[in-house]
């Protein structure tokens, strides 16, 4: 077998581990999924009958708050879950699971890729349960078939990204409470950016700060697939944030799993 052959072998083996805890533990999916399911519901019952009204357009009201909404929760669900890949990073850190995979025969990126794979499957499936409550409650994106495709792989490249990042916050955590936190900003970047206003509507320092984070590319590029809503340079600005938060992720979580474990 060559090496490219091992690497993917160990690799499935991994993501084989990672399914397992998933089958496991349906409930952590459930989680990921809970969060934005109430996010989504407290704001298009309580506040999407007026913020809907100040959308503008022919239609206003509840109606037309969750359709804007929407995709700014599917963010959330994709930012929510990447704390959970740092809890289960730093468990396997702290517990010396990482520390029994460096010395075994195996591919070392194997260890790194099958945690991605597996935590990037918990978080679509994390986002279909969301996108189905959300269709029950009154969603009705305007996307054909090609833009359905288009809009999954959006939101699957950004969680790639976002994915190793949370990698590595994981390995750079010395403990658990700690990989818990470092992702936490990411939950919030959707309500710094267009996910549930539009930026037109915040104060000027905190609008050119939405402009400015990548979240609201994010989520314009995505409710521009779903909604037929203008998507401009969103679109470009999102493929560009996503490869480099995505290989800051990649190397920086290399670079702590081939550090010598004596190192401080």
């Amino acid at each position: 077998m060559t090496t490219l052959s091992y690497a993917l072998t160990d690799s499935a083996t991994m993501l084989r581990r990672q399914l397992r805890h998933m089958l496991r533990y349906p409930s952590l999916t459930l989680q990921l999924a809970g969060m934005p399911i109430v996010f989504l519901l407290l704001f298009v019952y309580v506040f999407g009958g007026t913020l809907g009204d100040g959308l503008g357009g022919p239609s206003g009201g509840r109606a037309a708050y969750v359709n804007y909404v929407t995709p700014g929760i599917l963010l959330m669900t994709v930012a929510g879950a990447a704390t959970g890949t740092a809890i289960s990073v730093a468990m396997d850190m702290t517990e010396g699971v990482i520390a029994r995979f460096r010395t075994m025969a195996i591919a070392r990126v194997s260890v790194l890729t099958g945690h991605v794979v597996g935590s990037m499957i918990q978080t679509m499936l994390s986002m279909c349960i969301v996108t189905g409550v959300a269709l029950l409650v009154g969603f009705r994106p305007t996307a054909d078939p090609v833009e359905w495709l288009a809009a999954i792989g959006v939101l699957a490249m950004i969680t790639f990204a976002l994915t190793w990042l949370s990698v590595a916050f994981g390995m750079v955590s010395k403990t658990v409470e700690a990989a818990s936190n470092l992702p936490m900003p990411l939950v919030f970047l959707p309500f710094l950016g267009s996910g549930f206003v539009p930026t037109d509507s915040l104060p000027a320092g905190l609008r050119w700060f939405a402009e400015y984070q990548p979240f609201t590319p994010f989520i314009e590029t995505v409710r521009g697939l779903l909604m037929g809503t203008p998507i401009g340079n969103s679109a470009a600005l999102t493929v560009a944030w996503s490869v480099g938060i995505g290989l800051v992720g990649y190397l920086w979580a290399r670079k702590l799993f081939n550090r010598d474990p004596t190192t401080p």
